[in-house]
């Protein structure tokens, strides 16, 4: 019993440090692209779509999140 419990623990490990990448990479990539995009002379419309791909990560780690506080919430009942 305990491995099986000490295997999923590590997956929902694994899971967060996911997410936390993702949610940490993808706002650093904005940032980076909101400062860079100006002096090369990205077109507005790149902006956009830089905001769009970071909101689609952000909202995946979001998902992701939340089936990991279901998984801990599930294990502990």
């Amino acid at each position: 019993m305990t491995g099986v419990s000490r295997e999923t623990d590590e997956k929902i490990a694994r899971q967060g440090r996911m997410a936390a990448l993702v949610i940490a990479g993808s706002m650093c990539f904005w940032i980076v692209m909101q400062w860079l995009g100006p002096r090369i002379g990205l077109p507005g419309r790149y902006a956009f779509l830089v905001d769009f791909a970071v909101l689609a990560a952000l909202f995946w780690a979001l998902v992701v999140t939340y089936q990991i506080w279901r998984k801990r919430r599930d294990n502990e009942g």
